[in-house]
């Protein structure tokens, strides 16, 4: 009998209910709080899963694979675009028949219909965030394509920009095939203070906290995170992060509509 991946258990699972799924919650979603679920030489946390007011399924997991585990048989998915986050290790990633190693920090872009298969290469475990997603609006495959297609971010091929509170690195701002704009950044705060004044948006947003304390205000309450935990704003929601430890923090943050 064939042993079937965390990642392909919850996609799977994921797609089967994702029609009859209640908006996710805005909120801080903790790391040391999620359920851990574990297989052959695998653990997974999912994180959230639901709707949003752009997409008519978002879900988002985190996966460990150990040294040496089994990857799983290639797939695609055929109305699902995905985000694939590597939180530490080394991972090869294959595409359409391409393939790249990358570490920690790295990002992946996957539209529709790309074969898509991941294997942990290094010396010790491999962790990494699925963002999941399907937009209410109809899918534009050309669109997706005509701005780039699949993607491999390599972090060591990125360039941080220094600002008067810390810096930035920008990982992508495009169009794909379920948002007419999808944008990836990672801030770094090196002093506490907010990143800027709270303020509000179209685009849905989450922020993903991967160094240091931070405080978020979302609608009017506030929340606490750290390496780990994840934010999640909702369209036109009042919002504002500051770093509130002694040492710098850093996050991704994601926007889309």
């Amino acid at each position: 009998m064939k042993v079937i991946g965390l990642s392909i258990l919850f996609c799977l699972f994921s797609i089967m209910s994702n029609a009859q799924l209640a908006e996710v919650k805005s909120g801080v979603y903790t790391w040391s709080e999620l359920p851990v679920k574990k297989g052959t030489q695998r653990e997974g946390r999912k994180i959230m899963e639901g709707s949003s007011p752009h997409f008519s399924f978002l879900e988002v997991h985190a996966t460990t694979q150990e040294k040496g585990a089994k990857p799983a048989a290639p797939h695609t998915q055929k109305d699902i675009e995905e985000v694939i986050i590597v939180k530490e290790g080394l991972m090869k990633m294959t595409m359409d028949g391409e393939s790249q190693i990358l570490p920690a920090g790295s990002v992946i872009l996957i539209p529709p219909m790309v074969e898509q298969s991941l294997q942990n290469v290094g010396d010790g475990p491999l962790t990494y965030y699925v963002m999941m997603f399907k937009s209410k609006a109809k899918t534009d495959i050309e669109r997706g394509k005509n701005a780039g297609g699949a993607m491999f971010i390599n972090y060591d091929n990125l360039e941080f920009q220094p600002s008067k509170k810390g810096g930035k690195i920008i990982y992508l701002k495009r169009p794909t095939a379920m948002c007419e704009e999808f944008e990836m950044h990672v801030t770094q705060l090196d002093q506490k203070g907010p990143s800027h004044s709270p303020h509000s948006h179209v685009d849905s947003e989450m922020i993903l906290v991967i160094e240091g304390e931070t405080q978020m205000s979302i609608a009017g309450q506030t929340y606490t995170g750290k390496a780990g935990d994840l934010y999640f704003m909702k369209s036109n929601e009042f919002h504002g992060i500051s770093n509130v430890g002694e040492n710098p923090c850093r996050y991704f943050a994601f926007r889309w509509y």
